[in-house]
């Protein structure tokens, strides 16, 4: 695409490039110039470069520049330029690592793919060929590993979920309220972004490992810990709140009559999917794993490939009302399979105290009740399914 129709098609969107950068001069003039190319809308931020990067950047006075004093990391630097850039009224941003990695020649491919857009609110993440020659293993490890924590916090799947070469709606990044300062706020941000509704996206770009002159400040322990405690964190929020809260919207939005029709009995899941998911959540809600219910049912429904709504949905059968219900026969089943003496009742249940005295009884008889409740509501459920499947087909036919 012409170099003059791209440089109006960023102004036409109000999209500059930001460039975070530190000690990285033997390669931060050539990424420079390879931008100036395409647009002189651009930021650098100086993440308290130690180097020449003050005297390389020197030779540029048209592009807007950012000297930070401390070097706290590329996710403080991108929050600064993302900051800078707004105030600028900018709308878009691409950002572009300075190590030389990227080649700036990829700038069309992200306004191509941003014009074929029906959503303008969207994330494109430079998605780079982690199979070719030159890339280190430890880079596509780690970015395997990146791409599944992304994946089951927001069940969403990406290619690349770490590139530094990306497209950010700014005026939807800045709703968003971020925390983390170095590596892992790229981590952070797409998440979010999923989280709220931005959608995130990948597009294919070159990418150069070979250079004698690239400069990685990425420190393989310590960062790679940052990201591991965001990603367990997420994951927590994830399961206790995302997941909850998003089910109880769509409950709300479309009432309860409209919610089973659509998304339990409409859902292009097979009946034998659907029931397997309704087996699960009556065993897990029934299972003695009191406060990691949530947790274990829409983590065990993302590993077996199962409805995470039916699943959820089913798990709530311990919801408060039901708990006395629900220890009283644990109690009385696991005392009768033990062969022991119960003649507790349901008005004498005290689950702070009695379970203690009960504790064998209650795990017996509670994981007795689970497998059998769960067993007979999946034979219940995909007998009830299949005969509405049926039904569906004649009316249709």
């Amino acid at each position: 695409m012409n170099q003059n129709l791209i440089s109006e098609k960023l102004k036409n969107l109000k999209c500059c490039v930001i460039i975070p950068t530190y000690n990285n001069y033997k390669t931060l003039q050539r990424v420079i110039e390879g931008v100036l190319v395409y647009t002189e809308d651009v930021i650098v931020v100086n993440d308290g470069s130690t180097d020449s990067t003050s005297e390389i950047l020197v030779k540029f006075p048209q592009i807007q520049q950012i000297h930070l004093t401390e070097n706290i990391g590329k996710g403080n630097a991108l929050r600064q330029g993302f900051k800078h850039a707004d105030s600028l009224g900018y709308h878009y941003t691409i950002t572009i690592d300075s190590d030389g990695q990227h080649f700036p020649e990829d700038i069309p491919v992200f306004i191509e793919a941003l014009e074929k857009e029906a959503n303008k609110e969207v994330l494109l993440i430079g998605s780079r060929n982690m199979t070719q020659h030159g890339v280190p293993k430890k880079s596509s490890f780690g970015n395997k590993f990146s791409n599944f924590w992304f994946w089951v916090e927001t069940g969403k799947r990406l290619q690349d979920t770490q590139s530094g070469f990306r497209l950010y709606p700014l005026f939807a990044m800045k709703k968003l309220k971020f925390y983390t300062k170095k590596f892992e706020f790229e981590i952070e941000a797409i998440v979010k972004a999923a989280w709220n509704d931005i959608e995130v996206k990948n597009i294919p770009i070159q990418v150069h490992y070979e250079l004698e002159d690239r400069v990685s400040h990425f420190r393989p322990f310590k960062d790679f810990t940052r990201i591991s405690i965001l990603n367990t964190w997420f994951v927590l929020v994830t399961f206790l709140y995302i997941k909850p809260l998003n089910l109880f919207k769509k409950l709300k939005k479309k009432g309860l009559k409209r919610f089973i029709m659509e998304d339990f009995l409409g859902s292009d899941d097979s009946s034998e999917k659907k029931a397997f998911s309704i087996a699960l959540g009556v065993f897990i809600g029934l299972s003695p794993i009191w406060g990691f219910h949530t947790v274990a049912v829409i983590f065990l429904a993302l590993l077996f490939n199962l409805n995470k709504v039916i699943a959820f949905a089913f798990s709530n059968v311990s919801l408060p009302p039901f708990i006395p219900l629900i220890l009283y026969f644990s109690l009385k089943l696991g005392s009768w399979l033990l062969g022991e003496n119960f003649v507790l009742s349901m008005s004498e249940i005290d689950p702070s105290l009695e379970l203690m005295k009960y504790l064998k009884s209650y795990i017996v008889g509670s994981l007795a009740l689970s497998i059998t409740a769960a067993v007979t509501c999946g034979i219940v459920g995909y007998v009830f399914l299949t005969l509405f499947e049926r039904k569906k087909i004649l009316d249709n036919g």
